[in-house]
């Protein structure tokens, strides 16, 4: 497994394996004296490359070589400065060393195992959920965590989320989200027990229903990714501060993902930064 991991400086993924190009970044921003967030980019490999055989027909090998999958991840603390913080650390090491143990018995996989890749990435959250709870407050008030993650294993990205950190793709000029932010606002008006007006005005935006280390129910889903495709997982301190269009313009703006992330924190400190902000952009070249 090789590793591309900040707290509060970027670090790039510097592979660029099949066309895929992919940064992150995270910052404080201009409240807050601690940074809660965090995110994680991994890359990893299975590959076998045949030197020397008396083989007349290789082909059946070329499948075996580069063989990758990447696993993001970004999660936004609550608890405070310390609780927060150790919060969200606890439950992205958690996963990414169960996924990193387990993901490689999934690579090249056939749809019928799908079902078992899935079960396996849910477990990895629940397994994070559980060390949070262990390590903090077994009785779900202390510290908890948002957690958005995507595997990407191309051309088919899973997303697990659980809070109000998002996932997005840009496709084709047209931004998408993939997340649903599990959140008092979101539920009340789905329910039409209020108004999106009177859920705004009620603060209840920020109001988490789900979080790694309290009550919580992990959303799983998948989509077939395309050549040309930007993918984007950010914490809720950039879409306080910067709209759907804006971010659209600034993923389908070219340049390189690391431009992307800049550009993206640079306009969410110019309109305050009123919390962390952390993005992962993923850039995946045009045939």
């Amino acid at each position: 497994m090789s590793v591309s991991d900040s707290r509060e400086s970027a670090v790039s993924n510097e592979e660029h394996l099949a066309g895929i190009d992919i940064f992150g970044t995270t910052h404080p921003g201009k409240k807050r004296t601690a940074n809660e967030d965090q995110f994680f980019i991994a890359s990893l490999h299975k590959s076998m490359r045949v030197r020397q055989s008396s083989l007349e027909d290789l082909s059946a090998f070329a499948r075996l070589h580069a063989s990758f999958a990447y696993l993001l991840v970004v999660a936004d603390g609550v608890g405070g400065i310390g609780g927060g913080r150790q919060a969200s650390s606890t439950a992205v090491e958690t996963l990414a060393e169960h996924i990193g143990e387990t993901i490689g018995c999934y690579y090249n996989f056939d749809v019928d195992k799908e079902h078992e890749f899935l079960a396996q990435l849910e477990d990895a959250v629940q397994r994070s959920h559980d060390q949070v709870r262990h390590q903090y407050a077994a009785d779900g008030r202390g510290p908890a965590t948002t957690l958005t993650m995507v595997a990407l294993m191309w051309p088919r990205a899973y997303v697990v989320h659980v809070g109000d950190s998002r996932a997005y793709y840009l496709r084709d000029g047209r931004l998408r989200q993939l997340t649903r932010d599990q959140t008092a606002y979101e539920e009340l008006v789905d329910q039409g027990v209020m108004t999106e007006e009177e859920a705004g005005r009620a603060g209840l935006k920020n109001m988490l229903t789900s979080a790694l280390g309290a009550q919580f129910t992990p959303a799983i889903g998948l989509i077939d990714l395309q050549a040309g495709d930007v993918l984007l997982l950010c914490t809720d301190g950039l879409t306080k501060h910067v709209p759907d269009s804006d971010i659209t313009a600034i993923l389908g703006g070219g340049g390189s993902a690391e431009e992307a992330c800049r550009r993206l924190v640079d306009l969410t400190l110019e309109r305050g930064a009123s919390d962390n902000v952390t993005v992962i952009v993923g850039r995946f070249a045009a045939s």
